[in-house]
């Protein structure tokens, strides 16, 4: 009999295997076997847990998406005024948690899929979604009336920033990318952030 807990143990291990394969060898070359070897487990137990390759992906790309929600709301719960409302998204976003070599390279991959791929485009609508009204209702609280189309310039400018650092031999910086997007905010806000 299992161990209490163990699937979610090893479903996690898989998605980490999953991550972890990604940023070394790509997208297209993260085979089962690979993504297995990885974690140490056989191709067996990862038809065992999540089916096959496709659940699999959709997984991680989901476990990013929740990874990335908590960062944020952990953030917001510490949020006192619409302007740490603001910087909570931001930095749930760009912050040293999530903005790594690991998860730029994972998510550049899915980025690439969700053309092509319908149950990984859903997600990414999600994640897509929530990054815009979360702006938005910060910046609504800051009784602007243009939140939404600052909202769309800020997300479209933390998305490059991912995908820079992606491409990038440096790979990811936090803090400057913080710098770039409070740049901007406080150009368009008349702010002083950061």
């Amino acid at each position: 009999m299992p161990k209490v807990g163990m699937e979610e143990i090893r479903r996690r291990q898989l998605i980490d295997a999953t991550i972890a394969s990604i940023h070394e060898v790509g997208f297209a070359e993260s085979s089962l076997s690979r993504i297995s070897g990885k974690a140490g487990v056989s191709t067996g137990i990862v038809h065992h847990y999540f089916g096959n390759k496709a659940d699999l992906l959709e997984a991680t790309l989901r476990q990013l998406g929740d990874s990335l929600r908590d960062s944020v709301v952990q953030r917001l719960e510490l949020a006192r005024s619409p302007i740490e409302r603001l910087l909570a998204v931001i930095d749930g976003n760009i912050g040293p948690d999530q903005f790594t070599p690991e998860g730029v390279s994972a998510w550049l991959a899915f980025w690439a899929q969700v053309p092509k791929n319908e149950r990984l485009a859903r997600v990414q609508h999600i994640i897509i979604s929530r990054l815009h009204d979360n702006l938005v209702h910060a910046l609504k609280l800051m009784g602007r009336a243009d939140a939404d189309d600052i909202a769309r310039v800020t997300a479209a400018l933390i998305d490059g920033l991912w995908l820079r650092a992606a491409l990038s031999k440096e790979g990811p910086d936090p803090r400057n990318a913080r710098r770039l997007v409070f740049d901007y905010l406080n150009t368009k806000l008349n702010l002083k952030l950061g």
